[in-house]
C-alpha cells in the first residue's frame, strides 16, 4: 500500500503544479488586462484547490500511517531533528505544504467575497502565486539531500 500511495502522491505533484500555474497565469493575465472574471478563471482555481486537497490527503496518509521515514522520526523525534533529511520529512515538508494549502484556500475564499473582477484577478494572482512558491520550496527536488526522483513508477 505504501508504494502505491507514494507513486500516486508523486504523480499528483505534477497535477498540482500544472493547475497552480494555470490558476496563477489566469489571475495575472486577468489582472493586467482588466478583463472580466470568467468561468475558466473560476474553474482554474477550483481545480488547483481540488487537486491540492487530494494531494494533501494522500500526503497525510503517508505521513501518519504508511511512511517508514516518519514512523522512524516519531520514535526518536530528538534524533530526527538533528538529521536534515529526517527533519525535512517530519516537519518541514508538511509545514510548508500546509502553509501553501492555507494560502490557496484563503485566496479562493477572498476572491469570492468581491464582485469586482479586477480585485478577483489580483487576489487570485497574489494568493495562488504565494501558495505555489511555498509549495515549490517544500517539494523534495532531486539533488537535494532529501531529494526524490521527478517521477516514480
Amino acid at each position: 500500500m505504501y508504494g502505491l500511495v507514494l507513486i500516486i502522491h508523486s504523480l499528483a505533484r505534477w497535477l498540482v503544479l500544472i493547475t497552480g500555474l494555470v490558476a496563477v497565469a489566469r489571475g495575472i493575465n486577468g489582472w493586467r488586462s482588466r478583463r472580466p472574471w470568467k468561468l475558466a478563471d473560476e474553474r482554474a482555481g477550483f481545480w488547483f484547490l481540488t487537486i491540492l486537497d487530494l494531494q494533501f490527503l494522500l500526503g497525510l496518509l503517508l505521513y501518519g500511517f504508511l511512511s517508514p521515514i516518519t514512523w522512524a522520526a516519531f520514535h526518536d523525534f530528538g534524533a530526527a531533528m538533528q538529521d536534515k533529511v529526517a527533519r525535512f520529512w517530519a516537519v518541514e515538508h508538511i509545514t510548508g505544504m500546509l502553509i501553501g494549502i492555507v494560502l490557496a484556500h484563503i485566496g479562493r475564499a477572498r476572491l469570492h467575497r468581491t464582485s469586482n473582477d479586477t480585485h478577483r484577478h489580483r487576489t487570485a494572482a497574489i494568493f495562488f502565486t504565494l501558495a505555489l512558491v511555498v509549495i515549490l520550496a517544500s517539494i523534495p527536488w532531486p539533488n537535494l539531500p532529501q531529494g526524490r526522483p521527478l517521477l516514480r513508477w
